[in-house]
């Protein structure tokens, strides 16, 4: 989009609901996080798809996000080959094996990223399952994120019929998301009252519903 060039209807709704959604998350408690995430692990790491999975892929949490230092360090501890996001000048996604927090380091924007041989951009198609970060996450599976596309970019690559959950806080599941065609959906949230089936377009049953 060139310079003046208007934002389309979309777009604008979206910068409005992500101001909102990152506003009451720095207003959470940082007890609130914590406790969260070790709810949210829980829910994460008793689902079928997860316990089957070899190959995990997963995000590494920074500030008031949902937390996955606990969720990380179960799933090595269970055996997964666990791969983590490096974030690449264009906003793309590299992966590289987690072992554990010491292998990580400060990166820009604020990020921690794995030491360890890059991947490829292809690795997370390898995945069993894939755990993304997000800001809310409508019935239809439809998710919002950041603004920067980096994992609309990698769900791509991802084979149809892969578990894909967005770890979020409770209200946050089951929101009114505005929708962009480049935007790609997942099927599941976990939250810390329980992990949700989410049914979108092209996507099947998922299996027993939490009212949202």
């Amino acid at each position: 989009m060139t310079e003046g060039q208007p934002i389309p209807a979309a777009g604008t709704a979206k910068v409005a609901v992500r101001d909102q959604l990152l506003a009451g998350r720095r207003r959470r408690p940082l007890l609130e996080v914590g406790e969260a995430a070790r709810a949210i692990a829980a829910r994460v790491l008793a689902a079928p798809e997860v316990r089957r999975a070899a190959t995990v892929a997963c995000y590494v949490s920074i500030g008031s996000e949902p937390g996955t230092s606990a969720l990380l360090d179960a799933l090595v501890a269970a055996g997964k080959r666990v791969i983590v996001p490096i974030m690449l000048p264009d906003n793309d996604l590299d992966w590289a094996v987690y072992r554990s927090d010491g292998s990580l380091a400060p990166a820009g924007r604020g990020l921690l990223e794995p030491l360890g041989p890059r991947l490829g951009l292809e690795a997370v198609a390898t995945a069993d399952a894939v755990i993304v970060p997000g800001l809310a996450v409508s019935r239809t599976g439809m998710r919002i994120g950041r603004g920067g596309g980096s994992y609309d970019r990698a769900l791509v690559r991802v084979p149809v019929g892969t578990f894909v959950c967005v770890l979020l806080y409770d209200e946050e599941v089951g929101a009114a998301v505005p929708v962009e065609p480049h935007d790609r959906p997942v099927t599941a949230a976990a939250s810390p009252s329980g992990l949700v089936r989410l049914q979108g377009e092209g996507l099947g049953p998922g299996g027993p519903h939490r009212p949202f």
